[in-house]
C-alpha cells in the first residue's frame, strides 16, 4: 500500500528531457494521436486542464506497458478537481488584470488628443507588465505538481493538492522554472512554424512533463508492504 510523504522534490532537469524524448520517439504515432485528441477536448469549456491531465494518465500507462486507450482522453472522472483549479486560477488572473484595465481606461481618457504617453504612464506600464510576468511564473512553478497529484494520486481536494505542490517545489523554483521555459520554448518553435510544427513539438513537452511527475511520485511515496518486509528481514 502506497503512503505519501510530501517533501521537496529533487528535480532532475536533463533526465526528464532525455526520458521524454525516448518515450516520444518510441511511441510517436500513439502520443501524436493522443495529443490531437487532447487538443479537441480542450475546446470543450473548462476541460482544457482535464484533457491534459488525462493525457498524462495515458502517457503513464504507455510508459509502464499497460493497456493504454486514446479514448481515455475523454474521461471525465477528474472533472471537478480541474474545474475548481481553473476557477481559482481564473479568479487570480482576473484580480491581477483589474489594475491594468483600470489604468488602461484612465490612460485613454486622460491622453486626449496627445498620442505620446507620459513618462509616469510608460514607467507604470512596464513595471506592471514585469510584475504580472513575475507573478505568473511564480504561480506556474508553485502549482507545477498539481496535475500529478490530481491525475496520478487522485488527490481530489484542491486545497490539499495546492499545499502539497507548494511543498514539493520548495527549493527547486529555478530548476522548475528553467525546465518550463525550455519545454515552452520547444513548443514555441512549433507555433512559429505556422502551427503545424506545434502538433509535433507540444506532445514532446507533455512527455517531458510526465517524467517530471512520475519521478515526483516515486520520491514522495513508498510502499508500506515493502517497508514491513524489509523490517521483518532485518529482524
Amino acid at each position: 500500500m502506497a503512503t505519501l510523504n510530501i517533501n521537496p522534490v529533487n528535480f532532475k532537469f536533463s533526465q526528464y528531457l532525455s526520458q521524454g524524448w525516448e518515450l516520444y520517439k518510441n511511441n510517436f504515432g500513439n502520443i501524436l494521436l493522443a495529443s490531437l485528441l487532447t487538443f479537441v477536448m480542450a475546446f470543450i469549456p473548462f476541460c482544457a486542464m482535464l484533457a491534459v491531465g488525462n493525457l498524462y494518465k495515458y502517457l503513464r500507462k504507455l510508459h509502464k506497458g499497460q493497456n493504454a486507450e486514446v479514448s481515455e482522453i475523454f474521461n471525465f472522472d477528474d472533472f471537478l478537481p480541474y474545474f475548481f483549479l481553473q476557477l481559482i486560477l481564473f479568479g487570480i488572473f482576473f484580480i491581477l488584470y483589474i489594475p491594468g484595465i483600470v489604468f488602461w481606461v484612465w490612460a485613454i481618457t486622460s491622453l486626449g488628443k496627445t498620442d505620446v504617453p507620459s513618462l509616469p504612464y510608460t514607467l507604470f506600464y512596464y513595471a506592471y507588465v514585469f510584475l504580472i510576468a513575475i507573478i505568473i511564473m511564480l504561480i506556474s512553478v508553485k502549482i507545477f505538481y498539481s496535475p500529478m497529484l490530481i491525475s496520478f494520486l487522485q488527490v481530489k481536494d484542491i486545497k490539499t493538492a495546492l499545499k502539497a505542490s507548494f511543498i514539493m517545489t520548495r527549493g527547486a523554483f529555478f530548476q522548475i522554472l528553467g525546465f518550463s521555459l525550455v519545454v515552452g520554448l520547444l513548443a514555441s518553435v512549433g507555433y512559429f512554424a505556422c502551427l503545424v510544427g506545434l502538433i509535433f513539438t507540444l506532445p514532446f513537452t507533455y512527455a517531458c512533463n510526465y517524467f517530471a511527475f512520475e519521478d515526483a511520485v516515486e520520491q514522495i511515496s513508498y510502499d508500506e508492504i515493502s517497508e514491513i518486509g524489509s523490517y521483518d528481514d532485518a529482524h
